[in-house]
């Protein structure tokens, strides 16, 4: 069954119904500030956050120039900071970490305050609701920045994964000096179902961890002169323990 007329006209309805037919969606950057209420200097604003990230010891591990920071939060009728812990993801997940428990630089206050993030956490509450009922969710917040001076740019090392959650998003904040980085998203049998490049800052990647799996091409400069760099916000919804 195709969208309704009302899907049709409201962005976030027709990612809705993309999410729960094909497992995937894509809410381009004119539709995603629209629907959030932001303005250029609100993603000005929340792009600076991304200049105060902190070096990720486990990618480094493999050759990776990585920047990161860690965050979590209950998402309900309200936005609520949790406390910091390790991060741990399901042994069905990502098969570089398995059995290990990581610890990243938490989220700065302002980064955690932000108000672009909190419509952000709102507005994907929204999408998991038409997966699940939950009457709050574990929100788990990534920015990263990953970086290459050549063939180092792994923006995800353990290919294509699962997160071991369910709902899997990627929001583009930016990208300099920088050729690859496409998104793929497969079913759990290996048939592609999105390929592209996040290109426009503000586009948002969502799809079912549940029944999907995903992974990133590497990233390598256009000039050799400097490094590529690619900026995005990752986060993950699942039923609130």
């Amino acid at each position: 069954m195709g969208p309704t007329q009302t899907q049709r006209t409201d962005p976030v309805a027709v990612a809705a119904h993309d999410l729960t037919t094909s497992g995937v969606a894509v809410l381009h950057s004119f539709d995603l500030t629209r629907t959030l209420g932001m303005h250029r200097e609100d993603w000005v604003r929340f792009g600076r956050h991304w200049d105060d990230l902190a070096p990720d010891p486990y990618a480094a591990e493999l050759g990776i120039q990585r920047l990161r920071r860690y965050g979590r939060f209950a998402v309900g009728t309200q936005v609520r900071p949790l406390p910091a812990e390790e991060f741990v993801q399901p042994e069905s997940s990502n098969p570089l970490y398995i059995g290990r428990d990581r610890v990243f630089e938490p989220l700065t206050t302002a980064f955690a305050e932000d108000p672009l993030l909190h419509e952000l956490l709102y507005l994907l509450s929204r999408l998991a609701a038409v997966l699940d009922e939950a009457p709050q969710w574990d929100v788990k917040v990534h920015p990263f920045r990953t970086q290459s001076t050549g063939g180092n740019g792994h923006p995800t090392p353990e290919g294509m994964h699962r997160d071991g959650v369910m709902v899997v998003s990627s929001l583009l904040i930016g990208r300099r000096n920088a050729l690859g980085g496409e998104s793929t998203v497969c079913d759990a049998d290996g048939r592609q179902l999105l390929a592209t490049t996040l290109d426009e800052p503000g586009t948002l990647l969502v799809n079912d961890d549940r029944r999907t799996l995903h992974g990133v091409s590497p990233i390598r400069p256009i000039d050799g002169s400097g490094p590529a760099q690619r900026d995005v916000l990752v986060i993950t919804f699942a039923s609130h323990r």
